[in-house]
């Protein structure tokens, strides 16, 4: 995934088009993502793929899976856009007694009035961190199933809305595997984008070192040192914009063909499901916005397509054997799909 809202080389091997023209509509939202990458960079080092994907799932109505070892500032990157959003962050550390009422929270006896009231869990935010998630069985994943799609909590036949905008990220850690599950694929199916976080530059981690190996209280760096710049009602609003950007028969015909050719790929034994189009032609349509365009282009499909599908497909064992990877496997086949010209 590239960093937006630069133009830059398309995995399918094609020389990119001169810069296409910017729409007066959509310039603020261009402008405002402009904004937020800055704000968030005062605190957050590097990881262009975690911030353009978290902002694209964002604004395209979407949930992030991130791929990454301990360590890389994963919550201070919630906190952050929660600080720089103007939106409520929260955090659930997953382990394997975590049980789904701790999530969704559960109805409490209330003595004084003789009844049973329902006391919210820490889902009710809009910026939820789910830390390591595959340490929990999945009863437990399965708490987040409706939250996810439908942005409600039912318990006891009563249904209580999450705050929106309400934005997932969940990470696991892929080294460790003694007391972890593997996340079923109906949960897997629920992210938007799978995100891979590596290690920083030599670089990075030297401005990483020069900004935080002070005991100053982060709480308070965040408060003086990083603005708000937007609001919930704003996001939704460029969410609701977002929704505008026009995608063109022929490119709806191109998601379609790749989405349909992951399921005959000799690779892969599992292809991606009819959501991994609807994640392609979302998160196409915001990232067409965040470069103030008013129309989506086939590099937007490009620049996204493998982190919407690699948590989608899986392997043959044949192919696990030779040591292939389903990013390797998805590059091949997304260069074999013809790109629409007009």
């Amino acid at each position: 995934m590239s960093n937006v809202p630069s133009e830059t080389s398309s995995l399918a091997g094609e020389t990119r088009r001169p810069a296409p023209r910017l729409s007066e509509e959509f310039r603020p939202v261009r402008e405002l993502y402009e904004r937020i990458a800055d704000e968030i960079a005062k605190m957050f080092v590097g990881q262009d793929e975690l911030v353009l994907g978290s902002l694209t799932a964002l604004f395209a109505g979407g949930h992030v899976l991130i791929e990454s070892v301990p360590g890389l500032g994963k919550t201070l990157f919630v906190r952050t856009l929660g600080r720089v959003l103007g939106c409520q962050c929260g955090r659930i550390q997953f382990t394997a007694d975590l049980m789904p009422s701790d999530i969704t929270g559960a109805p409490v006896y209330d003595m004084q009035r003789s009844e049973f009231r329902f006391r919210p869990g820490p889902v009710f935010t809009q910026f939820l961190l789910a830390d390591e998630i595959n340490r929990s069985p999945a009863k437990t994943h399965a708490a987040l199933l409706e939250i996810m799609q439908e942005y409600r909590v039912t318990v006891d036949g009563t249904s209580h809305k999450v705050p929106r905008p309400f934005l997932v990220l969940a990470t696991q850690n892929p080294l460790e595997s003694e007391g972890t599950y593997n996340l079923p694929e109906a949960q897997l199916d629920r992210f938007m984008f799978k995100l891979r976080v590596d290690y920083p530059t030599a670089d990075q981690e030297a401005e990483i070192l020069k900004l935080h190996s002070r005991q100053i209280d982060l709480n308070q760096r965040l408060q003086d040192e990083v603005q708000t710049v937007t609001t919930p009602e704003q996001i939704l609003e460029v969410t609701r914009m977002c929704d505008r950007v026009r995608v063109e028969e022929s490119l709806v015909d191109y998601i379609n063909k790749i989405v349909r050719s992951s399921r005959s790929w000799p690779a892969f034994h599992l292809g991606a499901s009819p959501r991994a189009g609807l994640a392609l032609m979302q998160s196409a349509r915001t990232l067409a916005a965040f470069n103030g365009r008013d129309y989506a282009i086939p590099d937007d499909v490009v620049d996204i397509a493998i982190p919407a599908l690699r948590h989608r497909v899986q392997l043959t064992a044949e192919a696990e054997i030779e040591g292939r990877t389903p990013d390797e496997e998805l590059a091949a086949l997304i260069r074999g799909v013809e790109v629409p010209r007009d």
